[in-house]
């Protein structure tokens, strides 16, 4: 039977994007939890991922853009902050990212995690899916293999009929078009990942009616991300629909639901 993989992004954002996402893999509500180990209260905020069930996958949410890193980076992050996707992918599309200064970035971020929790992730992304773009690819593949070598990589890409079956078809199209050759290139390095993917929206539209589309038309691995929260941290755009996303999440029957389009959840 295909498996439902139903991941929260975002994990020590904040404390209220923590307690949330931790409260909903207790109700087993999420089966996977990808976390911000670059941010200021990951060393707190992990302790709330000790007990959770053990079918919950602990991943590495790789932070390549918008917030302070945790090494020095003066090309990269001249004013001690990181860039935005869409300059990042420029740099990146030109070959312009500084590769040393990124390798050390996300070298430290694996130490964070790996200090936190005592072991390494089960899966790498990045926030943004900034993992994905030409150049840092390859970085955070090679310290993959060499770090979390059973860990598997978040893969944007999905069949053209799948991604047109479900909402925002032109978001899934555009992050499958950035990530393509990602699977054969972690294949490479011996890295498994995703089989299909979906859960784009513009964090606007009406999250209830959109959250069954992402489910159709899975491949065997069938990876669903989503962005619950709670409260308000200073230039968070999607605060709201981080609230209406947990609420969502709380109330339905997600195992029951999955079962409809033929996935396994949670397990």
């Amino acid at each position: 039977m295909a498996r439902l993989i139903l991941c929260s992004d975002d994990f020590a954002f904040s404390r209220g994007v923590s307690e949330t996402i931790a409260d909903l893999a207790r109700a087993e509500k999420i089966n996977a939890i990808s976390c911000m180990a670059a941010m200021p209260g990951w060393g707190a905020d992990s302790e709330l991922l000790r007990g959770l069930p053990v079918h919950v996958q602990i991943g590495l949410h790789l932070t390549l853009t918008d917030e302070v890193p945790l090494t020095p980076m003066p090309r990269l992050a001249a004013a001690g902050r990181l860039p935005a996707i869409n300059p990042l992918g420029r740099m990146a599309a030109r070959g312009r990212i500084p590769l040393d200064e990124t390798a050390a970035e996300i070298a430290a971020q694996f130490d964070a995690f790996i200090a936190a929790l005592g072991r390494p992730p089960a899966f790498v992304d990045g926030h943004q899916h900034a993992h994905a773009l030409p150049g840092i690819r390859d970085l955070v593949l090679a310290e993959t293999a060499l770090r979390a070598p059973q860990a598997w990589i978040r893969d944007c890409t999905d069949r053209l009929a799948a991604m047109l079956a479900r909402p925002f078809a032109g978001k899934a199209i555009g992050s499958a078009w950035h990530s393509r050759g990602l699977r054969r290139a972690a294949a490479a390095v011996g890295l498994a990942t995703n089989e299909s993917f979906a859960g784009h929206y513009d964090f606007a539209g009406d999250y209830r009616a959109l959250f069954p589309r992402f489910l159709r038309k899975p491949g065997g691995t069938h990876l669903v991300m989503c962005h619950p929260g709670a409260g308000v941290r200073p230039g968070d755009a999607i605060a709201t629909a981080r609230s209406r996303e947990a609420e969502a999440l709380r109330n339905w029957p997600i195992a029951d639901m999955a079962a409809i389009e033929g996935l396994a959840f949670p397990a």
